[in-house]
């Protein structure tokens, strides 16, 4: 058998590599059919189809559609159900009114209540279905309540529902309804179920103000079957630019909570094709197989149980759950050293090792660092060069992206097997594989310093220490022990290679296969021991070699795996100029429609930046003809001198059917009690309005309703604002004849898109203000005061 130990280790590897993967989340729904009690993906997958036929962003015909469904399903089970309407204005300045839909189910003791939340808005401006973001999750808790209550357990908390709105524009609706509705008081533990992609294991992540350590200790006690995460996932999920309705569960109300995302096919986020069509069933299967268990759980528990001061580190292999206190992870690390110093004081007293050689073993490992590193950085910027189309996909992971995860990772496992090729040799594994051991140890000394959440990452460390220990005390390498000692390095270090490009874009591949690097050094006793490491890097090399083949072959686009481009009407009323604008970097056939060959630099009209999830701006330009979109009208409502400070009002009324209002001003202009339609921005701590930049609101507009602004400025300062009315009708629009995109293109998502945009500076006229457009000063606006209390029907 020892001759064949290179092929049985790596049969044995990949089989647990594989495992790991598949076993993350469920294979199969078809035994969730077997009674009503239990959940099922085929009902919840239907409920989704019935809610994503067309977008429903806010503001859209179909977004009351929606609203009224789920109003609808919540009383079919006999829930009590009830919406709350009202203004809010977000901490990044978006303002709307808000929509949400609130169950609840009474519980025979409760003291605090559970509840599930999952947004029912889609994303604006890019045709977006919201499928997976997030009717997946309003499915999920349907139909996880539905089984829930056809099992009729009893069950001491109360659950509360919160189907909640405008989460896409700035979590307004989780605002609402924690800053505004008596019943977020009562609630003990959020449980929030989120997307981010359309496929792959849902990754369980924490929202805590302080210690984790009672959320871990009851989501254990839960039982759930397959749980994916790791106490690093947080830390992760707070560098991206993102937040959840949760996040203003935890920030504004105090209130902890789970969140539940998958984020493979990432591509498909914001976009068209976030459909039914793309989301994955043993996705949304994973979904439910947290809900179930936890609703049971927790339904019952002591929901104060979650509160904590300390923190736990936890990570997940398959089917388990493993936690222990941060407290525990320096000694871990400590305690390591010490071992790592014995057995290599042992083995130079018995001569097996020289200072020599030890060193040597630096020259693959960092050889091999800096390779598979800088070939893996400086390759994909050369291959977004070659192939310019991947800078159209804004979020950074291409529809190929896995054939350069798994091309990049082959090539550096085969820059690995070349380096200890080249420079170690068999007999000197063990040597050398003291550097590994130092390297592992440097970085779990910061870990335990900095970074106490990936402290699990010293336990692959401990199994590698147990194959050297091994070998210094017998002067014999066991492969069947080494085998089972680099397990754990595959289990634990193997799912964040593919992780960190998924979640972060593709031009992280770079730390991918440092990390490849890395875990194949633990693995230097298994690997070191192969007699032809130059064949086993040439194969490497070739499957490497195949896989960038295959992304070239895929590197096209094709219904389902489109092109994403951008086009914009923007008027500028003042000096009765219009343009075409868009934000690609690559125009095709349907932008140079507009746009022609050689269009000019759109960079003087980015004066007034829109928001962009990606910092995107105008690239493009081309002047076009003035056509008759009607201007929106602009009252100075109420001005009035009052000391040093001057009063004002402005209402900006639609005269046609608009979506969106964004409203900048000079930076040098301080405002005070500034109100958009009687909503105060949640982030301002004082009176003075807190902003970056020009922009100081993005008024959603529902309904047609005008913008109403009242704020003070000092009596010396001088009005220079302006405003952007939007409508997302380019398409529809009778006054322009835009041609249908091919099936190939869909809309940019992240950015204001297929719109008719009018510029205007707002400035007070000498027109006689109508007497209906005269709002007192103690009321002032109608639809202003329903923001300033809940409104329960």
């Amino acid at each position: 058998m020892k001759k064949y130990a290179s092929l049985l280790s790596v049969f044995v590897l990949l089989l647990v590599l594989a495992a790991g993967y598949f076993l993350q989340m469920p294979q199969t729904i078809e035994y969730e059919e077997q009674n009503l009690a239990n959940f099922s993906t085929k009902r919840a997958f239907k409920m989704v189809e019935k809610m994503t036929k067309e977008p429903h962003y806010v503001g859209s015909a179909n977004h009351e559609v929606v609203a009224q469904m789920l109003v609808q399903e919540l009383k079919t089970m006999g829930i009590a159900t009830q919406v709350q309407e009202g203004y809010t204005m977000s901490d990044w300045g978006n303002l709307v009114q808000s929509k949400n839909i609130i169950g609840r189910i009474k519980g025979t003791n409760s003291k605090k209540a559970l509840l599930l939340l999952s947004h029912y808005d889609s994303a604006p401006h890019s045709f977006s279905h919201g499928a997976s973001d997030d009717a997946s999750g309003v499915a999920t808790i349907i139909e996880g309540v539905r089984a829930f209550l056809q099992s009729k357990k009893q069950h001491k908390n109360d659950i509360i529902i919160v189907f909640s709105d405008a989460e896409e524009l700035g979590l307004n609706g989780a605002a609402l309804f924690v800053t505004q509705h008596p019943w977020a008081k009562e609630v003990g533990l959020a449980l929030n179920f989120e997307a981010r992609g359309s496929s792959g294991p849902s990754y369980m992540l924490m929202e805590t103000n302080k210690g984790n350590a009672g959320l871990v200790n009851e989501f254990s006690k839960a039982g759930v079957t397959y749980p994916v995460s790791n106490s690093l996932m947080y830390s992760i999920y707070k560098m991206l630019p993102n937040d959840t309705d949760l996040t203003v569960f935890r920030e504004k109300g105090n209130i902890q909570g789970l969140n539940f995302a998958f984020i493979d096919d990432h591509y498909n986020y914001h976009t068209q094709q976030d459909d039914a069509q793309h989301l994955a069933k043993n996705t949304l299967a994973h979904q439910g197989r947290y809900l179930m268990p936890l609703l049971t759980y927790f339904s019952n528990a002591n929901l104060d149980a979650v509160k904590a001061t300390e923190d736990e580190v936890y990570f997940t292999i398959p089917f388990t759950f493993i936690s222990y206190p941060f407290s525990w992870v320096l000694p871990m690390t400590i305690i390591a050293g010490v071992f790592f110093v014995f057995f290599l004081f042992i083995g130079k007293a018995k001569r097996i090792f020289t200072f020599r050689e030890l060193f040597k073993g630096l020259i693959p490992l960092l050889g091999a660092l800096g390779i598979a590193g800088g070939l893996t950085y400086f390759g994909w910027k050369g291959l977004l060069w070659a192939y310019p189309q991947y800078n159209d996909l804004l979020n950074g992971f291409t529809y190929n992206g896995h054939d350069y995860i798994a091309a990049f990772v082959l090539l550096s496992l085969s820059i690995c097997f070349l380096m200890y090729h080249w420079f170690s040799a068999k007999k000197v594994t063990m040597n050398h594989y003291v550097m590994v051991l130092l390297v592992w140890m440097v970085i779990n000394g910061f870990i335990a310093n900095s970074l106490t959440g990936a402290g699990f990452l010293i336990i692959p460390v401990y199994f590698g220490l147990i194959a050297f220990g091994a070998f210094v005390l017998t002067q014999r390498s066991n492969w069947v022990l080494n085998l089972i000692c680099g397990i754990p390095a595959v289990l634990l270090l193997a799912p964040f290679i593919q992780m960190f490009p998924v979640g972060l874009g593709l031009k992280i591949l770079f730390g991918s296969a440092i990390l490849t690097v890395l875990t194949f050094g633990l693995l230097l006793p298994v690997f070191g021991a192969f007699n032809r490491k130059g064949s086993w890097a040439l194969g490497l090399f070739v499957l490497s070699l195949l896989f960038f083949a295959k992304g070239h072959y895929n590197s096209g686009y094709e219904a389902g795996e489109a092109k994403s481009n951008s086009l914009v009407y923007l008027y500028n009323a003042d000096t009765n100029q219009a343009f075409w604008v868009t934000y690609d970097v690559n125009l095709d056939d349907w932008t140079k429609t507009y746009l022609g060959a050689n269009p000019k630099s759109a960079r003087p009209l980015n004066d007034m930046p829109l928001f962009s999830k990606y910092n995107s701006g105008f690239t493009y330009a081309e002047t076009t003809d003035v056509v008759g979109v009607k201007k929106p009208l602009v009252v100075f409502t109420k001005d009035s001198l009052v000391g040093n400070l001057r009063h004002i009002q402005i209402k900006i009324i639609p005269n046609r059917k608009v979506n969106r209002y964004d409203i900048f001003a000079n930076e040098a202009m301080t405002f005070y009690d500034f109100r958009a339609n009687g909503a105060r921005n949640l982030g301002d701590t004082s009176s003075t309005l807190e902003r970056k930049g020009k922009k100081i609101v993005s008024y959603y507009v529902v309904n047609n309703a005008p913008l109403v602004l009242d704020f003070s400025i000092n009596a010396s300062a001088v009005i220079d604002m302006e405003l952007l009315e939007s409508s997302f009708d380019l398409l529809q629009n009778p006054l322009f004849n835009i041609k249908p995109r091919d099936n190939w293109m869909m809309p940019t998502p992240f950015v204001l898109n297929d719109a008719v945009v009018i510029r205007k500076k707002i400035r007070k006229g000498q027109q006689i203000i109508p007497k209906e457009l005269v709002v007192p000063v103690t009321d002032s606006l109608t639809v202003a005061k329903d923001s300033l209390k809940t409104k329960l029907r």
